[in-house]
């Protein structure tokens, strides 16, 4: 073989594993990452799913179900653009079908799902299926492991009306919580609004950035309106502690590069 064949075959091997990353690997095997963020025995355990963009049942929805009944976590918690449109909660009820029922699951909406005027009724009847509730601007009460948690989610930030003050005040402000928001620029906000309502927010979880989706050593081309200045990983405003996620799907462009796709296990 001369140089120039070499070279020719050389540039097609890592153009050709280059393309194999960013259109399967990246989107396809889900990074799975695990935090404890608790000194107690007495953990509860959470899995985070965001940004599904679901409107096909494939073989790494399958994986995720495969994995989450194998982790049985306490909870789930699913934060914002699950599906894009209305036809993509028949894929998703595919989807949570999966998943045990036994596991509680606790939705919010996002961007996306007011863009594609999801029914709301609907989707929030095909959550209860599920054994989830779909929360807009509400909050519950969770117990496991001796322990009780409140979880509070905001409405979305762009095509809602997110509301942390009414979202929060059903409950004792003592009591520890958790909030579900997907696009995190409004965290900033709730950040500023719990100076006043001194909500004891243990965990702010959000999505909305695919953690950028296209990177390039570590810089995003690209952040959606309603990213703020976050991007990805854990943040920290004031001392709250928020961990924004990567998410599973894509929107738009079908690739995702220096950026894999991350489900979340939290210790809580």
């Amino acid at each position: 073989m001369n140089r120039r064949n070499f070279v020719i075959k050389s540039f097609l091997v890592l153009l050709g594993l280059f393309l194999f990353d960013i259109f399967w690997f990246e989107k396809f095997v889900i990074q799975w990452t695990t935090y404890d963020l608790t000194n107690s025995e007495s953990k509860i355990k959470i899995i985070q799913l965001t940004d599904l963009h679901i409107n096909k049942l494939k073989s790494s929805h399958k994986a995720i179900a495969n994995r989450i009944n194998q982790e049985l976590p306490d909870l789930i918690c699913i934060t914002g653009d699950s599906v894009n449109n209305n036809k993509g909660l028949a894929v998703l009820n595919e989807f949570l079908n999966l998943i045990s029922k036994e596991i509680p699951k606790v939705v919010i909406l996002g961007n996306k799902e007011y863009a594609g005027k999801v029914n709301i009724n609907s989707f929030r009847t095909l959550i209860k299926k599920h054994n989830g509730q779909l929360l807009i601007n509400e909050s519950l009460k969770f117990s496991a492991a001796d322990r009780d948690l409140i979880i509070i989610g905001v409405d979305d930030f762009i095509g809602g009306d997110p509301d942390f003050i009414n979202a929060s005040a059903k409950h004792d402000s003592s009591e520890e919580a958790i909030v579900l928001n997907h696009c995190p620029q409004y965290s900033d906000e709730i950040a500023l609004l719990n100076e006043i309502q001194k909500v004891n927010i243990k965990l702010i979880l959000s999505g909305h950035t695919h953690g950028g989706q296209i990177t390039f050593l570590g810089k995003a081309f690209y952040k959606p309106g309603g990213s703020g200045r976050f991007l990805r990983g854990w943040y920290k405003l004031n001392d709250i502690r928020m961990y924004v996620s990567k998410g599973i799907g894509t929107k738009y462009i079908p690739i995702r590069m220096g950026c894999r796709a991350e489900a979340t296990i939290f210790y809580v």
